[in-house]
């Protein structure tokens, strides 16, 4: 019999929903229960394509023996991270409190009360290898919880006053924190092979935006070269999908080769963000192709028929890490013939003896990159791919992951001046207005005609970013006003007047044991670094000295957890560099209003551009044409009528 999951629409709580536990979602009806009945919660936090998740689901939540025990002696909740990333980012921070570590699937034990006392993260059905079991671990927590509830209940109220006494470190936003970040960066960068540190490596783009950023504006080569080096590599290894396009979410060895096989619409949004700067920078080709083919898969494969996009594709398929994406050469030489289909082999690395158990993950680390004499053959191998094996779609569409993928097809279209990626952004755009927002009010998702919960800083702040960067690529006003708009929900939702920062939940939001402010940025840079990014930019674009005052003030909020490691925080590290060494700014002064359309696409990526429908007192017209103010430093070149980029 299906559990309490049935009625939810997430597609990670709709796998569990006919597991013999006795799931709930999270909600008042299982803490109720649980205080009634007098036992001890059970909560799994996890997502769709999560592969440990799916093992653990397998070896214990469709066992009976175990669901038993979770039956008789707990109440059992499922939470999708996604959907609810504030409970997410809570009990991960307690994972990590207990463990050292953390990761998903989440496991934490606690009270009615959602006080945890014991924490950890994927369990065996059986103790192995050093590893306690989930058998085990259930009937020591259930024999704790009835002979000695006492020491579970001090161990609960002793990780709550530690985490909830973590104090802001107090520091001023100095320029010196961008030459540590990079010290950081070259002291553990992999030379041979790119990226940072050791395996498993994460793409982290914004580490490699931030990187080239400092290029452009102190000449390091240095740091040109580990970003460009990281690009390359990561392109030519098994992360990046030759065959069907885009990235996986990380590689598990150093050489970036053997992929956690799940895609990421986070990851694919910030990579192609990432490869058209490094093409803006360079003027490389190679660059310009990745981010297309990248945006080419997310069209074609997580674009809903509405315009929103999807969250992610399962590692799995058929039970089996990375089956879909594996090659045998055999079937490669039936289906291209023997010649080509043997140089097709060479090319891609498809071998007898495999790279990856037994068989071949395509990659590039022995080939040309820039050989795209085989281009011809992809769309055969791709359709012959898809009618092997079938992947598990995440098709819940969330907001603060489609509006990095407004931005990135916006910067995109500004790169290749190929309108069908504006079309996509904008549509994607109307999406999140129709179905996310209401009231004044953004959601985190929408699956199956419903709306997720109310939206937390993320949503916020990643949907302002994309409205920066659609006025950025159209100079349509509307996109400025409502990212105005945006920034003042912010304030009134999220924002700590008194000492400064925002909160990860609004007032609007369930309130829960404790309320983080997240500052650090993982895969995805933090709701605060991007609120001190689009702050920085909003600055720049009006002028408005609440805007500098408040950039100001979230910039030296940030800068205390930022001193401890600035190398975690390289979003807000591109907010600081571009607030004390501003990028160039052009004000447009339109001759005719209408005429948006007719204006030039060839100015530098990164400058700041402001647009004036009238000419005023202080910005009048020259000739009676279009006239452009381009300044920088404090200092300006006299008006034009058509810019001049060499003297920019």
């Amino acid at each position: 019999m299906p559990n309490q999951l049935q009625y939810e629409t997430s597609p990670y709580l709709l796998q569990h929903a006919e597991n013999p536990v006795n799931w709930y979602p999270w909600g008042e009806e299982a803490f109720r229960r649980a205080r009634e009945e007098d036992k001890p919660v059970f909560l799994s936090i996890g997502y769709s394509t999560c592969h440990w998740c799916h093992v653990m689901a397998h070896e214990s939540f469709e066992d009976e023996e175990i669901a038993g025990l979770l039956n008789r002696y707990f109440i059992s909740i499922k939470v999708d991270k996604e959907e609810r990333p504030d409970i997410d980012s809570i009990y991960m921070s307690v994972c990590q409190a207990f463990t050292g570590s953390g990761g998903w699937p989440t496991s934490i034990f606690m009270t009615a009360e959602q006080k945890p006392f014991l924490a950890g993260t994927y369990f065996p059905k059986k103790s192995r290898g050093g590893m306690i079991g989930l058998r085990e671990l259930l009937l020591a927590v259930h024999e704790k919880w009835e002979q000695d509830r006492a020491a579970l209940l001090y161990q609960a109220q002793e990780i709550i006053s530690q985490l909830g006494q973590q104090e802001d470190v107090k520091s001023k936003a100095d320029i010196e924190l961008l030459d540590s970040a990079a010290a950081i960066y070259e002291r553990t960068y992999d030379r041979k092979n790119g990226g940072f540190g050791r395996a498993p490596k994460f793409p982290s783009p914004h580490n490699l935006l931030f990187l080239m950023a400092l290029y452009e504006r102190e000449g390091s080569k240095t740091c040109l070269e580990m970003a460009e080096h990281t690009l390359i590599q990561m392109y030519r290894g098994g992360i990046f999908d030759h065959i069907g396009f885009g990235f996986c979410r990380y590689s598990t060895d150093a050489q970036f080769l053997a992929p956690h096989f799940e895609k990421m619409l986070y990851d694919n949004a910030l990579l192609i963000l990432a490869y058209c700067r490094a093409y803006a920078i360079t003027q490389k080709e190679t660059y310009r192709q990745i981010a297309e083919r990248t945006a080419d898969f997310i069209l074609r494969e997580m674009a809903s028929p509405e315009g929103g996009f999807y969250s992610a594709q399962d590692a799995d398929s058929d039970g089996e890490e990375g089956k879909y994406y594996l090659f045998d050469p055999e079937e490669i030489i039936r289906l291209l013939g023997s010649k080509d289909g043997e140089a097709f082999n060479r090319h891609f690395d498809i071998t007898s003896q495999g790279n990856f158990e037994g068989k071949s993950i395509p990659n590039l680390l022995h080939s040309d990159p820039e050989n795209h004499s085989f281009d011809g053959f992809l769309g055969q191998v791709y359709q012959y791919r898809k009618q092997r094996f079938s992947l598990h779609l995440d098709d819940k569409i969330l907001t603060s992951w489609n509006s990095l993928m407004i931005a990135a097809l916006c910067r995109l279209y500004l790169a290749s001046k190929n309108p069908a990626y504006l079309e996509a952004a904008k549509k994607a755009d109307s999406f999140i207005q129709k179905k996310l927002c209401r009231d004044k009010m953004l959601y985190v998702s929408f699956r199956a005609g419903k709306q997720g919960a109310k939206g937390f800083l993320d949503d916020y702040a990643f949907y302002l970013f994309s409205q920066l960067e659609l006025y950025r690529a159209t100079l349509e006003q509307e996109y400025l006003d409502r990212a105005e708009k945006l920034c003042q929900e912010v304030f009134t939702k999220f924002q700590d007047q008194e000492k400064g920062g925002f909160y990860l939940y609004g007032a609007e939001n369930e309130p829960l044991i404790l309320r983080p402010k997240e500052t650090y940025d993982g895969a995805i840079p933090s709701g605060n670094s991007m609120m001190a990014w689009n702050l920085v930019h909003l600055s720049q674009v009006i002028p408005n000295e609440n805007y500098e005052y408040e950039a100001e003030r979230q910039l030296n909020f940030l800068a205390g957890a930022a001193s401890q490691y600035p190398a975690g925080y390289a979003m807000f590290l591109l907010a600081l560099l571009d607030f004390r060494e501003p990028p160039p700014k052009a004000t447009i002064v339109l001759a005719d209003s209408g005429n948006i359309g007719k204006l030039p696409l060839t100015l530098p990526e990164n400058m700041v551009i402001r647009l004036l429908g009238r000419p005023s007192e202080d910005f009048p017209l020259k000739d009676n044409q279009t006239t452009f103010y381009i300044c920088q430093n404090h200092s300006c070149l006299p008006p034009m009528n058509h810019p001049d980029i060499n003297s920019i």
